[in-house]
């Protein structure tokens, strides 16, 4: 029986006792949703299988005390199969036994469902526009990005695992004064002159210079013959506003897509393949910008001021209103947010009920003003609008920060990391904290093959189990006549709990934006398969003399362990599967590899 049938358990009980008039002066409407009701697992083994704090959490609404309301819970219990014994402990803790035929039930469940197994459907019907990364195309994928581009791939299969229908979106932030900044910096390089003082640097600059010189002169466009000083014209024939030149225009109609081509492999190699490119750029071309302001100015929310065009911002919870047209007529930053928000709301294919923004921890004061416009728009923030804050990575290595990127300057970038120490650690040891906490990236440990490293101990516990198999086929051993019940010692109860936990916190990952959880639930899982690989055999192992010569009582002990009987070691080998699958599953869900041998 898993957690998820015990919490329907509980839940029916719940409402057998409100019909019953036994449960005071609780009603149906005051009985939690089953997803609400926690089914934990005892710290301590010898309090049971489970445990849940459902009496604690009614006993107010019922006017009863908690001790009392658990003992009809653990009245009716122990009537259902598979339940064993219930014991009602301090304030009114409800501890749950179940029969050995019942825990191992999942065994069963997990090699029945495969890789659908924790699989739902409960996000089924929404679509959720997940937008991460989304870094400027003026240089490489630095550490920031590395981490949403793990934390965002991972958050999408969980979701799309809770059967959510999720839009990955990559937003290319192509206008305005950062692509200017670049174009400067590629033409400073070209003309040998020292970057400017708000430039980018980094080899990477070098190295798109000679592929822009390349290109240009295949195409019969001799670059010192076009003028280097204000006006002309752009690839479109627009006027070219103040601080650009034909040479600047050059430089940036060919850089860009070159960097944007880059960024695009980086992301495709660390196995980030995302639904939707958008451009920034196109909000302005396409009239978008345009059409969303005036959205907003029927809504009653724009108004003008000292020139200027104003979202009035503070109408709606912002801690003031927002300039998003200059006086000069330019467009403000935000301008383009609002607009990019209504294009996600409102679009043929796939439009979003709930666009999530990954942003960086720089981005913070953002958050007042784009749920504001959310607002403004008749959306809900927090429903509609969800903006997750992702904290700062600090790469180590031998004890010491890592800043020097071989291309990028003073950062570290993807590619870096990936050079140090490939694509598996990489994308667990990013994935595996909560995105709202830094992280520190030891370079030396996830080079490492050891049991700290926890990508490492993760895999190795299904590259493990794997091997157990092929003995197990060498030996003769089959799953053919197992006997699940005789999965019955304290190592097996912890790894059945392990499995039976999966599908919870799969939901629960979803529903709180947090792949973090997975990691964490494969590390737990890994520790209690190589517990269980340490205390139980499914192929015959013969005692050492050290063992022969223990107290009988042990020595009989150790020989069961080690020499189980065919239907015992057939059931052994299921469960060895159930785990080795959930691990796939889970490894999955991060885009890391799970192992056959290692």
């Amino acid at each position: 029986m898993s957690p998820e049938a015990l919490s329907v358990l509980i839940s029916e009980i719940a409402h057998e006792l409100v019909e019953s008039e036994m449960a005071g002066s609780l009603t149906h409407d005051l009985i939690p949703p089953v997803e609400k009701i926690a089914v934990m697992r005892p710290k301590d083994r010898a309090h049971g299988d489970w445990a849940t704090n459902i009496a604690m959490q009614l006993a107010k609404k019922a006017g009863m005390k908690p001790r009392d309301l658990a003992e009809l819970f653990a009245r009716e219990l122990p009537k259902s199969d598979g339940v064993k014994s219930v014991e009602v402990a301090g304030p009114g803790f409800i501890n749950i036994t179940l029969d050995s035929a019942s825990s191992a039930a999942v065994v069963d469940a997990v090699l029945a469902a495969g890789e659908s197994f924790g699989r739902n459907d409960h996000l089924a019907g929404k679509t959720l526009n997940l937008e991460f990364v989304s870094a400027n195309p003026t240089g490489p994928i630095h550490i920031g990005g590395t981490r949403w581009a793990a934390v965002g791939d991972s958050m999408a299969r969980v979701l799309e695992a809770n059967g959510a229908n999720v839009v990955r979106e990559y937003y290319f932030n192509d206008h305005g004064e950062q692509i200017n900044r670049f174009a400067k910096s590629l033409v400073a390089a070209w003309a040998g002159e020292e970057t400017p003082a708000d430039g980018y640097k980094g080899a990477y600059i070098g190295e798109i210079t000679e592929r822009v010189v390349k290109e240009a002169e295949a195409d019969g466009i001799d670059l010192n013959t076009l003028p280097r000083v204000d006006g002309g014209v752009d690839k479109d024939g627009n006027p070219l506003g103040e601080g650009d030149s034909e040479l600047r225009e050059e430089f940036r109609k060919r850089a860009v897509p070159m960097m944007f081509d880059e960024i695009r492999k980086s992301m495709k190699e660390f196995r980030v393949n995302f639904d939707v490119w958008f451009h920034e750029n196109s909000l302005y071309q396409d009239g978008e910008v345009t059409r969303a302001i005036e959205e907003l100015r029927e809504r009653g929310d724009i108004f003008d001021k000292d020139g200027a065009t104003w979202f009035a911002s503070t109408k709606h919870g912002d801690d003031k209103d927002r300039v998003i047209i200059k006086s000069n007529g330019e467009y403000a930053y935000f301008a383009a947010d609002i607009a990019y928000y209504w294009n996600k709301r409102h679009r043929t294919v796939n439009p979003a009920d709930i666009a999530i923004y990954m942003l960086g921890a720089d981005h913070h004061g953002y958050i007042g003003r784009m749920m504001a416009m959310c607002a403004a728009f008749g959306d809900k923030p927090g429903e509609n609008m969800q903006i997750l804050i992702g904290q700062l990575v600090n790469v180590m290595k031998d004890g010491k920060p890592v800043r020097m990127s071989k291309r990028a300057g003073n950062v570290v970038t993807l590619d870096d990391l990936v050079e140090a120490v490939g694509v598996d650690a990489a994308r667990y040891s990013l994935a595996r904290t909560d995105y709202n906490q830094s992280v520190d990236i030891d370079l030396n440990l996830l080079a490492s093959h050891t049991n700290e490293n926890p990508v490492y101990y993760v895999q190795y516990a299904h590259a493990r189990s794997c091997n157990v198999d092929r003995n197990a086929a060498a030996a003769g051993i089959t799953t053919e006549g197992a006997d699940l019940a005789l999965l019955d010692t304290e190592a097996d109860g912890d790894l059945l709990a392990a499995l039976a936990q999966y599908p919870s916190m799969l939901s629960q990952a979803g529903d709180g934006r947090e792949p973090h959880r997975v990691a964490h639930y494969l590390e737990d899982l890994a520790g209690r398969y190589h517990k269980w690989y340490a205390a139980e055999r499914v192929v015959p192992m013969a005692l050492t003399d050290a063992e022969q010569a223990l107290p009988e009582d042990e020595r009989k002990a150790l020989e069961i362990s080690k020499n189980p009987e065919p239907a015992r070691a057939a059931a052994r080998l299921k469960l060895n599967d159930a785990a080795r699958q959930v691990i796939a599953n889970g490894l999955s869900l991060l885009a890391v590899t799970a192992p056959e041998k290692m």
